[in-house]
């Protein structure tokens, strides 16, 4: 590890923890509602929609403090194609947390569904109203969703790999 930055910033760690729980229930929330037609689902959707934005706003937020803070480097004697590795699915999550939210914003509008997030706040929609739009951008938020899944649990491996196995400070340099 770098000597100068051993661990990401406060800021950094404080939205890396707060938006991994906000994602993990999203996946769990998503899984559920595409699994239920009780009256559970109308609940369901109204913690999805403010989630899902809370979301946005957060990941857009992180990327700021990115810029503004680089993360500590990693361990010299790690090899380049994990290197690699980890820069890509770190950015493929980045990816994910914006295009997430807004394909789902997207697709509501096409379907003609408000966006309504508690009961003070409506989004405007992002997409025309259209059938067709909508099942494309349904599908996509569907496939994308499992691709995130992935991606969660291929960083989760990672980070367990480097707490558990190398102890190499990578992990530590997020948990603390």
């Amino acid at each position: 590890m770098n000597p100068h930055t051993e661990h990401f910033v406060l800021p950094a760690r404080l939205l890396h923890w707060t938006m991994a729980l906000m994602i993990i229930a999203m996946l769990f929330i998503g899984a559920a509602m595409v699994s239920t037609v009780s009256t559970a689902h109308s609940t369901l959707v109204a913690w999805h929609r403010p989630i899902g934005s809370a979301i946005l706003l957060l990941v857009l937020l992180r990327i700021v403090v990115r810029l503004r803070h680089p993360p500590p480097a990693l361990p010299s004697d790690i090899p380049a194609w994990q290197r690699h590795a980890a820069r890509l699915s770190h950015w493929l999550l980045y990816a994910l947390m914006i295009a997430m939210p807004l394909i789902g914003w997207a697709m509501l509008a096409a379907g003609g569904y408000p966006v309504q997030i508690f009961s003070t706040l409506r989004l405007p929609p992002i997409a025309p109203h259209d059938l067709h739009l909508y099942t494309v951008l349904h599908r996509l938020h569907t496939y994308l969703a499992y691709l995130f899944l992935l991606t969660v649990l291929m960083h989760l491996a990672a980070a367990m790999f480097h707490g558990l196995i190398r102890k190499d400070g990578v992990f530590r340099s997020m948990a603390s």
